[in-house]
């Protein structure tokens, strides 16, 4: 990264004191790292690369932690220290953002997932696509708002904090990049009384998404008599799409449909 400007944000969003603990996912070579030992107590660097390991070790600060690892079999509560929640920032592959944010928030279904209990908020840098597809709701276009979006939000509040051009970077990559941050929530964004049949019933409305509610709920296995009882009772056209229903509508038809089944 070559804009220190990019930095500068991240390093505001993340709104470090010097009683954080700060675990940074995707170190590099340490452009970021150098400045988060500057404001926080302790700062965890895991980076799975070798040769950005041994730049890493040329960092000299005593509350500097290198963690060579693969953040997708690191348990991020295991840093936690006396208690205090943690402060994530990431800057991470691309291509493996949806298994990360799984990784630190928990399915939708994991109510007492240990990772993010720990973390207070996460400070993320992803592709810029791949923002917009995690800020999507219900109004978005149709190929943005998926079960990402959902998963994203149910468990975190999440803001845009800027756009970052493929020319901060040297080389620069084929892709423009975002900086988001989630604000982790105490309680999911809905209550529901079965969280597990929420999520087949959300991932069954994003799976086939030329189909009709009806049909994708019908195709995902769920009892066609119950499907159009469900729908009917909530007024729901058989016609609409999966695409837009809120989370809120979603909780409701999962709610409903599980009483019909």
């Amino acid at each position: 990264m070559t804009d220190a400007s990019v930095i500068d944000d991240i390093i505001s969003a993340a709104e470090i004191s010097k009683d954080d603990v700060i675990v940074e996912i995707g170190a590099g070579v340490g452009f970021v790292t150098e400045q988060l030992v500057k404001y926080a107590k302790k700062v965890y660097a895991i980076e799975l690369d070798d040769a950005a390991i041994v730049e890493l070790n040329k960092i000299e600060a005593d509350n500097l932690e290198i963690i060579h690892k693969d953040i997708l079999k690191t348990d991020i509560s295991e840093f936690v220290q006396n208690g205090e929640k943690l402060k994530i920032v990431a800057n991470i592959p691309y291509y493996i953002t949806s298994p990360i944010i799984a990784h630190l928030l928990g399915e939708i279904d994991d109510g007492d997932n240990k990772n993010r209990n720990a973390i207070s908020s996460i400070v993320l840098m992803v592709q810029y696509e791949v923002a917009q597809r995690i800020m999507a709701n219900e109004n978005s276009p149709a190929k943005q708002y998926g079960h990402l979006s959902i998963l994203s939000q149910f468990w975190a509040d999440i803001e845009f904090v800027r756009k970052v051009s493929a020319r901060c970077f040297y080389p620069a990559p084929k892709v423009e990049s975002a900086v988001l941050k989630f604000t982790i929530r105490n309680t999911p964004l809905v209550e529901v009384e079965d969280y597990s049949f929420l999520r087949k019933v959300t991932k069954a409305a994003f799976l086939s998404r030329r189909k009709n509610i009806k049909n994708s709920l019908v195709n995902a296995g769920f009892a066609k008599p119950a499907v159009e009882k469900t729908l009917n009772d909530l007024q729901i056209s058989f016609e609409e799409r999966g695409e837009k229903f809120s989370i809120q509508k979603f909780a409701k038809l999962s709610e409903e449909l599980k009483k019909n089944l």
